[in-house]
This record gives C-alpha cells, sequence and structure tokens, in this order.
C-alpha cells in the first residue's frame, strides 16, 4: 500500500505515522502547516517523495531543512491540492477545519481513496464531496472514532439503519452549568479520555465536536438528523452503534485509542493485529448513559438545527466555529461566547447557492468575516 498524510504533524497524522512504520506501509507524501521541523524529520524518517507546508512563509526553512534530499517540496493551499492529487491507494485527510475540504475534493477527483479524519470537510460541502465519490467510485472511510465504529457495524450488511447511536464523553465540563463554565481559560481545556488536538479538544468541551459529527454521520451513512441519537457516554468504550429495523442493537467497543480507527481505514477489509490496552468489561464493571445537556451546551442543539435545515447552514455554523474558537484560544472571548457567536451566525448570514466547492469555500469566509467583524 502507498499512503500519502495530510497534516502529519498533528495528532492524527503522527498517529498514523506510527501505525504505518508498524504495519510497514509505504508513505508517498506528508504536509503539514506550520511545523517545517517535524516535516522534514518525517519525510527524512519514512523516505518519502513530496512534503507541503502550507503556511508559505515557512517554505524557505523546509527547503533548507530537506536540500540534500530528492524531496518535491510544494506549499500553500494549491501544493496541498496537488499533494493529494498525487496518485496513491490512500490519502488521510488530518488537516484541521476547512483547509481539508478542496484536498479532499483534489484526491477524489484523482481516483484516490480517502480515510477521513477532517470532518470539517463533510460538515461544510458533504453534500458536493459524496456526490462526487459516489461518481468516480472513490471509498471514503472514516478515521473519527465514532463514525469508524459505525462503519464497522454495518460491515456484512445491506440492511441500512433505523437509527444511528452517535456516542459522546461529554467533555471535561459534563455536568457543568453555563455559569460555571463562564471563566473557562484555554490552559483549562483536556479531555477524560482521548489525547487530541487543541481545536477538537475546544470543540468537545462546547460538544461542537459532536454537532460537527453529527452532520458528519448524516451525510456520510446518508440518513435522516431523526435516525441520529446523541448519547452521553462518559466511559468511551462503545464508540457508537447502529439500530436496525429488527429491533437489533450492534455496537463496536474498544479501549479509547485512536490508532485503532487509524489502523481499520488503512487496512480496511483486514484487520491487523494491534497493540493497544485489551478491554476487560470486568474491569470496567458497568456503563453509564445519559441524555445530552442542550441548555448548558447549546452548540450541539444549534448544529442539530443546522443539519435540519441542511443546505449552506451547516457550512454557516462550522465556519462560525472555527472563527470562534480562534478568537478564544486568543483570549478575545469568553468560553460561553462560543455558542453564542456560532447561533448568530446561524440566524444572520445567509447561505446563498452552496452547489460548488468556491461557493462553499465564498460562505465560509463570508461567516468568518462576520464572525471576525462583530466579536473583535
Amino acid at each position: 500500500m502507498l499512503i500519502s498524510i495530510l497534516g502529519s504533524t498533528g495528532s492524527i497524522g503522527t498517529q498514523t505515522l506510527s501505525v504505518c512504520k508498524a504495519l510497514n506501509i509505504k508513505v508517498h507524501g506528508l504536509s503539514a502547516h506550520r511545523d517545517a521541523a517535524h516535516l522534514s524529520e518525517f519525510a527524512r524518517a519514512f523516505n518519502v517523495n513530496t512534503v507541503c507546508i502550507t503556511d508559505s512563509s515557512k517554505y524557505t526553512e523546509l527547503k533548507l531543512l530537506l536540500a540534500d534530499t530528492s524531496v518535491k517540496i510544494l506549499s500553500g493551499a494549491e501544493g496541498l491540492c496537488e499533494l493529494a492529487a498525487e496518485k496513491v491507494d490512500l490519502v488521510l485527510n488530518a488537516v484541521v477545519g476547512i483547509a481539508g475540504f478542496m484536498p479532499t475534493l483534489a484526491a477524489i477527483d484523482a481516483g484516490n481513496n480517502i480515510a477521513l479524519a477532517n470532518k470539517e470537510t463533510l460538515v461544510a460541502g458533504g453534500e458536493i464531496v459524496m456526490k462526487r465519490a459516489r461518481e468516480t467510485g472513490v471509498k471514503i472511510i472514516p478515521v473519527d472514532s465514532e463514525h469508524s465504529a459505525i462503519f464497522q457495524c454495518l460491515q456484512n450488511t445491506k440492511t441500512p439503519p433505523r437509527k444511528i447511536i452517535l456516542t459522546c464523553s461529554g467533555g471535561k465540563f459534563f455536568g457543568k452549568t453555563r455559569a460555571e463554565t463562564a471563566n473557562v481559560k484555554p490552559s483549562d481545556l483536556s479531555n477524560p479520555n482521548w489525547v487530541m488536538g487543541q481545536k477538537v479538544t475546544l470543540d468537545s468541551a462546547t460538544l461542537m465536536n459532536k454537532g460537527l459529527e453529527f452532520i458528519e454521520a448524516m451525510r456520510l451513512f446518508d440518513v435522516k438528523p431523526s435516525q441520529i441519537e446523541v448519547v452521553i457516554h462518559r466511559e468511551s468504550i462503545i464508540h457508537s452503534a447502529v439500530e436496525f429495523p429488527d429491533g437489533a442493537l450492534i455496537a463496536q467497543m474498544s479501549s479509547p485509542d485512536m490508532k485503532l480507527p487509524i489502523q481499520y481505514a488503512l487496512t480496511y477489509p483486514e484487520r491487523k493485529p494491534l497493540e493497544i490496552k485489551p478491554l476487560s468489561l470486568t474491569d470496567i464493571g458497568k456503563l453509564t448513559f445519559y441524555k445530552p445537556d442542550f441548555e448548558n451546551f447549546p452548540c450541539l442543539k444549534t448544529a442539530i438545527k443546522a443539519a435540519q435545515k441542511g443546505g449552506g447552514y451547516t457550512c454557516i455554523i462550522n465556519a462560525a466555529n472555527e472563527a470562534a474558537d480562534e478568537l478564544f484560544l486568543n483570549g478575545q472571548i469568553g468560553f460561553n461566547d462560543i455558542p453564542e457567536i456560532i447561533e448568530d451566525a446561524f440566524l444572520n448570514v445567509v447561505p446563498g447557492d452552496c452547489d460548488k466547492p468556491e461557493e462553499i469555500i465564498q460562505l465560509h469566509n463570508l461567516t468568518v468575516d462576520y464572525v471576525r467583524e462583530n466579536y473583535i
């Protein structure tokens, strides 16, 4: 197998490289946003053909670091699309945010199968992406643990699900009120069960991550919003479940370790040995389940409303979340301002046409500008 990894220096990217090393999978190309040092290190370690640094200001640094090699060096958003289109067996997209949208389409157009860890691709422009994948015959294999779990539960059956149970850890502030989270700072963020990147950790804390995953599931598995139920499951042992028309409920369970869904995406439909913590049900003792708290964590409610409306509304809430996250992480707004900003954009930004990729990007940028103009 030959693979390219977009977003190779982040949490998912580095774990993917670990899986590639263990399985002796050949890596063709790697990208990073700004981390030229680690990108060059990985390029040497995996003897890759092509690298891309999307922050063009880091191009010279990367070129110097790889000056004694024959590695092809690309830069910027166009370079990332070029890398995604280079022929491989699989492109794993772990880029953060809307930046992963156009490279996904470039990979599909080139006939490359996709292992998708960039949920924003399907939130912002999922109808375009899934239609193009169907037309080209490209497989899109989910990497998010929840969507991988659903994907695994649906194997070996032609029966469509009656309902999808989308599990959620509840984030660090489960059980807290808005008054108790009013003074949360970026340094307070962590996830109770998973090792995540900064943005996903923040989105997990606001429950916006589950809202984005709600939309991702709707588009990946071609179900209606009414067919998806979000359940808070603090232990993160059941990664999601599927209910079939006969009432059977099938769940995928394992210790919370992202290497499992990553490796399954790389080896599908085969399962290879993987050294992760074995799951002992007796050691766990019990599993708990709760309904989401929409009042104190309204991001999830807004995302579901956007899913129900469809069209450009999902792009709007994704863009507003990206902009609000950036403002919070830069100390410019409070934690509880994030859901208010997303709701404001949802109510006031006009979607317009969203039938073409460039229209998705235009709406995204319009929404980000709206947030910055009104909240900085």
